[in-house]
């Protein structure tokens, strides 16, 4: 199926986050819709940036690129009309999340700031504008297309009217329901790790050592690469425990005292406060299973898994007597599937351990104990049960109406949308300079 409009201007938002970079550039006027002028400069640097990146355009970028610049600017003025705003706690949160991702894929901070040659400040102010501009976009969009909801015989003639080669080929999908128990911890192997975190802070109090050095060489954060820290972020985004503590701190040279989560054992230091969004960094640390724990619940679960094979107990009870991962005990083990909101989970979508342990199963059939990581990175023994397992097969209304049904909703959405730009275009006054008129535009109704 050709391309759509949607993902190209999401392509646009995500891979075009910034918005100028000192180039030297001769600028000029190439196009004007309505009342906004798109740049020369505008399109040569997101060019230069989308080479720089690796990114592929499915014909002329210099085409391409104004093309869905002019789609964004008949969005915005569409927002302008409708006096559509956006909360900009909301930007400033998302601004702060991909600041974050950013620094953990470039390395620093310093780093971000030389790739860009800009500082910190100026690449945070044009990021909010994007992010702004991305929010109020998806606002629009959203209240052009408002809900659709399909009836069963709509999609069934959606169905039916699908080319065999776009109907989509599901991949092997399996249900799994799962028995965890955490290995307990000795008192001593977490007076240990806060003995250590102890240590940590007053070294850094003493002036001998650097939080963040300290972080990067110990913390078991995925923001050690960035010494800890860990962006901006309000209360709410934050463990309760965590944010207590965090956010009663007022002097960044001092370091918090060992706080518990059900991450581990953290220590925190301030960067700085922003309203009600701080930026802290925080070394973690997590005590281990001793090897002794860890095989004196491998056989407590070999026990269980036993009385399961041998009905004595079914696997839903084992989970309401055993089972203490908080996710599934209520759910007679079942593992949900986030993405989907379903049962059902492809093999690259599962925790890797179950993965392995499931494949080569039969339905029915339960696993031996072997140990995982939990989401919140906590080592735990488990058994699963496999309960169905649908293979390989070209998607069919029976197992896969709702699949189906997004497909529906997606393609109206963007015929709801096609359609308005066409209108706009219309209604809107255009002018594109002639030197980029020779374009093959996904849109012909630029040329008037």
């Amino acid at each position: 199926m050709k391309k759509r409009l949607i993902s190209i201007i999401l392509f646009l938002n995500v891979i075009f986050v910034f918005g100028t970079v000192q180039m030297g550039i001769i600028d000029e006027v190439i196009w004007i819709v309505g009342d906004e002028a798109i740049f020369r400069s505008e399109v040569e640097e997101q060019r230069l940036r989308a080479q720089h990146e690796g990114v592929n355009f499915d014909g002329d970028p210099l085409c391409i690129i104004p093309e869905q610049l002019a789609i964004q600017r008949l969005f915005l003025t569409q927002a302008a009309i409708d006096s559509v705003e956006v909360s900009e706690s909301m930007v400033m949160s998302q601004v702060e999340h991909q600041l974050n991702w950013f620094i953990a894929q470039i390395g620093s901070r310093e780093r971000l700031e030389e790739y860009f040659n800009k500082s910190f400040t100026e690449i945070r102010n044009e990021l909010r504008e994007t992010v702004r501009n991305q929010m109020i976009v998806q606002q629009v969009q959203q209240s052009l297309v408002g809900n659709i909801n399909p009836t069963p015989a709509q999609v069934r003639r959606f169905y039916n009217s699908l080319p065999q080669d776009s109907i989509p080929i599901v991949p092997t999908q399996v249900e799994i329901q799962i028995i965890s128990i955490e290995p307990p911890i000795p008192l001593e192997e977490t007076n240990r790790v806060k003995d250590r975190l102890r240590e940590f802070t007053e070294r850094v109090h003493s002036g001998t050592a650097n939080f963040s050095i300290l972080a990067r060489m110990h913390s078991e954060c995925e923001s050690a690469q960035r010494g800890g820290e860990l962006g901006f972020m309000g209360r709410g985004q934050l463990v309760p425990e965590f944010a207590a503590v965090a956010f009663n701190l007022h002097d960044p040279a001092r370091v918090s005292r060992v706080v518990e989560t059900e991450f581990g054992f953290h220590i925190i230091q301030l960067i700085e406060r922003r309203g009600e969004r701080i930026n802290t960094r925080h070394i973690l640390m997590r005590p281990r299973v001793s090897s002794e724990d860890r095989n004196r619940a491998m056989q407590n679960m070999d026990s269980v898994a036993n009385l399961i094979r041998t009905n004595r107990i079914t696997f839903e009870q084992a989970v309401l007597h055993f089972s203490q991962d908080r996710n599934t005990a209520l759910n007679a083990g079942l593992m949900l599937n986030q993405r989907t909101g379903t049962s059902r989970f492809e093999f690259q979508h599962l925790p890797a351990e179950v993965a392995r342990v499931v494949y080569e199963m039969n339905i029915g059939e339960i696993s031996r104990p072997f140990s995982m990581m939990n989401e919140n990175n906590k080592e735990v023994i488990a058994i699963v049960r496999l309960r169905s397992r649908v293979e390989t097969r070209t998607a069919n209304l029976r197992d896969d109406y709702q699949l189906l049904k997004s497909m529906y909703e997606a393609q109206r959405g963007n015929e709801i949308i096609e359609d308005w730009i066409r209108r706009m275009q219309r209604e809107t006054y255009i002018n594109i300079d002639p030197a980029w008129m020779n374009c093959e535009f996904q849109f012909p109704g630029w040329l008037k």
